[in-house]
């Protein structure tokens, strides 16, 4: 008797729990739309190999240019092509790890929380990029050019952007509603 009372107390409290969480699946669902569209004018994983491929492009062309080698001292030359290639490598690591994140199902991440394992991925390439932005600032002083300086420094400057723009999508993602999303990050801990 004591056991279907126990049972049947479990199931009360348990069927409570699924209509809260559906209710507050649709409201989350609703804000999570509000969210997303506020999101997508942020930054879109896209968007972001789009303006990494223009930097990219930028700064090899700099470095490449048969007026651009005179203005450039010793070996900074290679040192910024190492560092453009690194980024364009980069920006598909990060890009991969967007698209994951976005194409979350809305489900899981209602009960679990957001894909914690990708947001650590964007967080280490942003470290890296951050990285690669102080040895590009580093290296900027060895060119003589000051043109060449100066698209050097704007690209520097739209990586900066791009950057500020991931991490507010890392934080946008990590701040969202969910049930479950506690103990996902205790046991990824």
């Amino acid at each position: 008797m004591k056991n279907k009372i126990l049972v049947g107390s479990v199931l009360i409290i348990v069927s409570i729990l699924m209509v809260n969480a559906c209710v507050f699946a649709q409201s989350d669902n609703a804000k999570g739309k509000q969210v997303g569209a506020q999101a997508s004018t942020q930054v879109s994983a896209q968007e972001h190999g789009n303006i990494v491929s223009n930097v990219v492009k930028s700064l090899l062309e700099v470095v490449n240019g048969e007026e651009g080698v005179k203005g450039i001292k010793g070996g900074i030359g290679e040192q910024v092509k190492t560092i453009a290639q690194e980024q364009n490598q980069s920006s598909g690591t990060t890009i991969q790890a967007m698209e994951r994140v976005q194409t979350r199902s809305r489900i899981k991440t209602f009960l679990f929380g957001s894909d914690y394992k990708n947001l650590g991925t964007l967080r280490s390439e942003m470290v890296q990029t951050e990285n690669r932005l102080e040895k590009l600032s580093g290296l900027i002083e060895g060119i003589e050019d000051g043109e060449y300086k100066t698209e050097i420094q704007n690209q520097i400057e739209i990586l900066k952007e791009e950057k500020e723009k991931i991490e507010s999508f890392i934080g946008s993602q990590e701040s969202k509603f969910s049930l479950f999303g506690w103990l996902v990050k205790l046991f990824n801990k």
